[in-house]
């Protein structure tokens, strides 16, 4: 049924208010967004993460694309913080168990180091990193707030002190304590309903603020836009490939009234991959 302009328009606000609606700090497009430029925010919430009174954030970065290897893999952090001191923070958000790997955490503060020290340098230049998930669920399920990973040497019993930390935050904790009331934060739809005033005051900027909710309602059109570019460009690849088959099924067609060959001949002084003969097969049936 043909939708109109306008109407179209109607309906996409609409959901967009009621997706809005549904956000939480810790879905991550939503908490890219409340600590954008917000370094009293990051500032706040990395004191109680890190345990860290007096951690004074000095630079603060969402969405940071780590990237100083050729051909290595890209990283896209979360929020990415510098201290006073030189250490370095990501905090990142997880709500898939699976997305919070061990594997992961060690290319994200390995991805770190490679930022942080140039040409030159000594490594023992190397500032300190914290790597910190906060999961949506218990991912070790003991109950605690907090699964802190340090290296240690296993023969002495000693730390490690290489400076990489590594964090897991349950985020289905809840108590009286900092932490328990953060993460109630984190998980709040409502902001009136919040612990912290920091947390409520962005959240409901973007959430009941004209300004905010057009912030919030511009970045899901760019996501929209992008899934229809994405959509096209498919549509183009998929169409280009059909011709393809089309091309290759005629050539096959004619070798066989020609020469007289059945199929597999044909395929085979066309060198067809023996992986496509079988999709090839299926298609002079028809």
């Amino acid at each position: 049924m043909y939708e109109s302009e306008e109407n179209r328009r109607i309906r996409e606000h609409r959901e967009d208010m009621a997706r809005l609606r549904g956000l939480r700090p810790i879905d991550d497009d939503f908490m890219r967004c409340i600590f954008r430029d917000n370094i009293p925010l990051a500032q706040f919430v990395l004191r109680i993460l890190t345990r860290i009174d007096d951690l004074t954030v000095t630079q603060l970065e969402t969405q940071k694309d780590l990237k100083r290897l050729v051909g290595a893999r890209s990283l896209c952090l979360d929020c990415y913080a510098s201290d006073s001191t030189g250490k370095k923070y990501d905090l990142e958000i997880q709500r898939s168990d699976s997305g919070a790997g061990a594997h992961r955490a060690r290319y994200h503060s390995g991805a770190m180091d490679i930022e942080n020290l140039d040409a030159g340098q000594s490594f023992e230049e190397l500032p300190d990193t914290y790597t910190i998930f906060i999961t949506e669920h218990d991912i070790y399920g003991k109950g605690v707030p907090f699964y802190p990973i340090e290296r240690m040497n296993t023969v002495t019993g000693e730390p490690y002190k290489d400076g990489s930390h590594i964090l897991y935050v349950n985020g289905s904790y809840r108590d009286d304590s900092d932490i328990g009331k953060l993460m109630h934060d984190f998980s709040c739809f409502d902001p009136s309903q919040m612990n912290y005033p920091l947390m409520e005051e962005v959240t409901r900027y973007y959430k009941e603020t004209q300004e905010g909710v057009a912030y919030m309602c511009r970045a899901f059109e760019e996501v929209r836009n992008e899934g229809y570019s994405r959509g096209m460009q498919q549509g183009v690849q998929q169409g280009m490939q059909q011709g393809s088959y089309e091309k290759e099924l005629s050539n096959i067609k004619a070798l066989m009234e020609t020469m007289n060959w059945n199929p597999l001949q044909a395929m085979t002084a066309l060198k067809i991959p023996a992986e496509a003969q079988e999709k090839y097969t299926q298609l002079l049936k028809q």
